[in-house]
């Protein structure tokens, strides 16, 4: 059994809703994983933030307009009467959720609830039409057996068991759909994989079931081997390892959820990844093998504070830098890129939320700097710092001011921090340093 996941976009009308149909229904028995239809998640995060500031009427306008948005939505979509009347009722009673949540004291299981309600809605839309087009489906209710831990993990061993169960409860189908996103945390509450964690969902499904294969619908012909909404000419590409893949989606490969390809690689479940709106294209097909050597692609993350770690005295002290990661540890906040020098360390957060109290406990034993709006713009192949065409990438320094570099960390990934006002120029000057003399 495949387990095929498809994003906002590819449901984001009643034309790629029967595209998904077409592409799903070829008679092989498979698990269709969904996402809120596009924009409705920026909508119920919205209305969240609206209940958080006690601005009721603005959450109540907001929710009548996207239950207006929907009923359009289900008389173009559900032509049958009964199923009409039926899908209009279920999605009435979850706006009737959003409007008691407006009469709710706002917290995180409030906040998760509320945005947990795209999911439902689409995939209860969707199976209603497919039951519409003849096509043998049913749900699956994701909260009866997505579950994540205290450390906020997949539970593989409650989703292989709970699926398992509900799968038998249900019967045989053709088709079963089910709700990207959301899941239990480990107090039974509604929470969530975070944004993008429709992709996660259905490779823990795909772990849970041993996929044959796992497929992830977007509206891009695959992964490309630069970012296409800054550079021109880039290319899909055809193969990636399970290590290239999360390197790339670590650092800013927007097609993928950073951990995406957790869950399958143990048991190389192949990942391939398909746009929706050209379903004959070959995407991009990601295994445990390495296919071509050098460097394949080039990604962006944004949204990177550099810190400069100054020491009074010199860094061979003993206990330094244990110091130094202890602070990180206690505020839980990941290093992406780290260098260092006699008597300086410099690293790179993604999450300043405790950014002043990681700085006051650092000044109690050293000088800080910190550089915010930086840029870690990551290159990505099998083995790159080995390959005879990377120095071509050292080129870039002619033309960009680099604040750090990390080489030799990874054998499959060359990071650069620089100004995020020079990233859409980096990654030009460097697509065509490498991608147009290199062959791949």
């Amino acid at each position: 059994m495949k387990v095929l996941k498809f994003g906002g976009t590819s449901v984001g009308s009643i034309e790629n809703m029967a595209n998904v149909k077409r592409i799903i229904n070829d008679g092989e028995q498979k698990i269709v994983v969904l996402s809120a239809m596009s924009g409705t998640t920026n909508q119920l995060v919205a209305i969240g933030e609206d209940i958080a500031n006690g601005e009721v009427d603005e959450a109540l306008s907001k929710i009548e307009a996207l239950l207006a948005k929907y009923m359009v939505t289900i008389d173009g979509l559900i032509t049958d009467k009964v199923l009409n009347t039926e899908v209009k009722a279920y999605v009435t009673s979850v706006f009737d959720v959003l409007v008691n949540a407006t009469k709710e004291p706002f917290s995180e299981v409030l906040e998760n609830k509320i945005v947990a309600q795209g999911e439902l809605m689409s995939t209860y839309m969707f199976n209603a039409y497919l039951k519409q087009e003849g096509v043998r489906s049913a749900l699956l209710p994701a909260l009866d057996f997505m579950r994540i831990d205290a450390a906020k993990e997949p539970d593989q061993e409650y989703i292989k068991t709970h699926l398992k169960a509900v799968l038998e409860t249900v019967g045989s189908y053709d088709i079963y759909i089910t709700q990207g996103f959301i899941c239990l945390d480990d107090n039974n509450a509604i929470s969530n994989l975070q944004r993008g964690g429709s992709d996660y969902t259905a490779t823990i499904i795909g772990a849970a079931i041993k996929a044959e294969e796992v497929q992830i619908w977007t509206d891009i012909d695959g992964m490309h081997n630069n970012d296409p909404r800054y550079v021109e000419n880039t290319r899909p590409i055809s193969n990636l390892s399970f290590d290239e893949a999360a390197e790339l989606a670590y650092f800013g490969a927007k097609i993928l959820h950073p951990q995406t390809v957790t869950p399958v690689r143990a048991d190389s479940i192949p990942v391939r990844l398909k746009n929706t709106m050209n379903p004959e294209a070959y995407g991009t097909s990601i295994t445990s093998d390495y296919v071509e050597t050098g460097v394949k692609a080039i990604a962006a993350k944004d949204g990177i504070t550099a810190i400069k770690i100054k020491s009074g005295r010199m860094l061979q002290a003993h206990g330094f830098l244990k110091k130094v990661f202890e602070i990180f540890e206690v505020y839980e906040t990941s290093i992406d890129m780290i260098t260092t020098s006699e008597v300086a360390v410099s690293l790179t957060i993604d999450d300043d939320r405790n950014l002043d109290k990681i700085v006051a406990a650092l000044e109690t034993f050293a000088s800080i700097e910190v550089d915010k709006n930086q840029t870690i713009v990551c290159l990505v192949g099998h083995s790159i710092v080995k390959h005879s065409d990377t120095y071509r990438l050292f080129q870039i320094l002619q033309d960009v001011k680099i604040r750090m570099i990390s080489y030799g960390g990874s054998n499959n990934n060359i990071s650069l921090l620089i100004n995020s006002q020079d990233k859409i120029n980096t990654l030009s000057k460097l697509n065509d340093y490498l991608f147009e003399l290199v062959t791949l």
